[in-house]
């Protein structure tokens, strides 16, 4: 489970920026998906994951810039420094952390569904 929230965590890190938005069909990742550069898919690239790839961190943001505002987008890429930020704002009770989390949660269903 722990793994299960790192990786939706990394997958919504990695969109960031509004110079384009994804506007692909569901389904899996193709060479010609729009890709975007911002905050997300470069902490995405300066990950350690093993999957990360200039493809992957493009789709991922580009998916981001779609769900989630600029501000939720740098509050994500905080995950990536540090993965356990992310289970803390998930358990919290406060009302401004419940919406971010909804907001991220979709986000990461959204990235897993048209990325990979």
């Amino acid at each position: 489970m722990k793994n299960l929230v790192v990786i939706a965590m990394v997958l919504m890190v990695a969109a960031c920026g509004r110079a384009e938005r994804f506007k692909g069909a569901p389904g899996p990742l193709t060479a010609g998906a729009p890709m975007a550069f911002g905050p997300i898919s470069k902490a995405c690239m300066t990950s350690d994951r093993k999957r990360r790839s200039r493809t992957l961190c493009g789709c991922i943001q580009a998916v981001a810039n779609d769900t989630l505002t600029n501000s939720q987008q740098r509050r994500a890429v905080g995950f990536y420094r540090d993965p356990h930020s992310a289970q803390d704002v998930r358990q919290s009770d406060r009302a401004v952390d419940e919406r971010f989390w909804k907001a991220y949660r979709e986000y990461g269903d959204r990235a897993t569904a048209q990325c990979g």
